[in-house]
């Protein structure tokens, strides 16, 4: 039996940005060199063998900008959440002076059962500490994974809580959980081609097939985000 695929485009409404990443679009229409920092946790560092999506993304950029130098400078590191990773934001995030940040958090705080609630003054303080700065800045929401999932209130409030501090902070989210969720739904991609089962067992980790569609739909809400320039402030 032919395993089901998605569609060659992710809808497109799952993964548009609301906003332009202004800086980013200022670095591709003078051809500088583009630098963007990933991180996160374990699915931004890689788990299980897989080739994590910060690589597959540089790739992909690459191939929409070619002739731009564009570095994913990869920054995630397992186990850890907001404020584990908001400690760390001077040396791994603001010293690379990036052009954007990808923060892939809330995926811990769900599966590790975290006060949610005690979770989100770091999402925001991480956020207002980067408003200011010349760099623009997405929020990614958790993976849809079994691991995630066996508590359906608690992500979908990590999801909403991104959600409502992203728009409080005018940035951006990647909408990874909803998308990952429509393969699984809508397009009835089975979890088992989505998910990592060479890892821990955990069903918590994406793998390479999951991974690629991920960078792929990125990089497609990223070119269009830089199309919509809006004046540098």
């Amino acid at each position: 039996m032919q395993e089901p695929s998605p569609s060659a485009e992710a809808p497109f409404g799952l993964i548009r940005f609301a906003l332009p990443l202004a800086h980013t679009a200022q670095h591709v229409a003078e051809g500088e060199p583009l630098k963007i920092v990933a991180i996160g946790s374990s699915s931004t560092e890689g788990a299980g063998g897989t080739v994590p999506y910060p690589r597959r993304l540089e790739i992909a950029l690459t191939g929409r900008f070619p002739g731009l130098q564009i570095t994913v400078v990869n920054r995630g590191k397992g186990g850890e959440e907001a404020g584990d990773e908001l400690a760390r934001f001077q040396r791994d995030v603001i010293d690379e002076e990036p052009a954007l940040v990808i923060w892939q958090v809330g995926t811990n705080a769900v599966w590790k059962h975290y006060d949610l609630s005690q979770v989100t003054p770091s999402i925001r303080a991480g956020l207002q500490l980067l408003k200011d700065l010349s760099m623009d800045v997405v929020l990614m929401d958790p993976q849809y994974a079994p691991a995630v999932i066996q508590q359906p209130v608690d992500a979908e409030r990590m999801v909403t809580l991104i959600a409502e501090a992203a728009e409080r902070a005018r940035a951006n989210v990647f909408r990874r959980f909803a998308l990952m969720g429509y393969w699984n739904i809508v397009e009835r991609v089975p979890f088992g081609q989505i998910i990592s089962t060479e890892d821990d067992g955990t069903m918590l980790h994406q793998n390479d097939w999951s991974y690629e569609r991920v960078a792929q739909a990125l990089a497609a809400a990223i070119a269009d985000a830089a199309a919509r320039r809006e004046a540098v402030k």
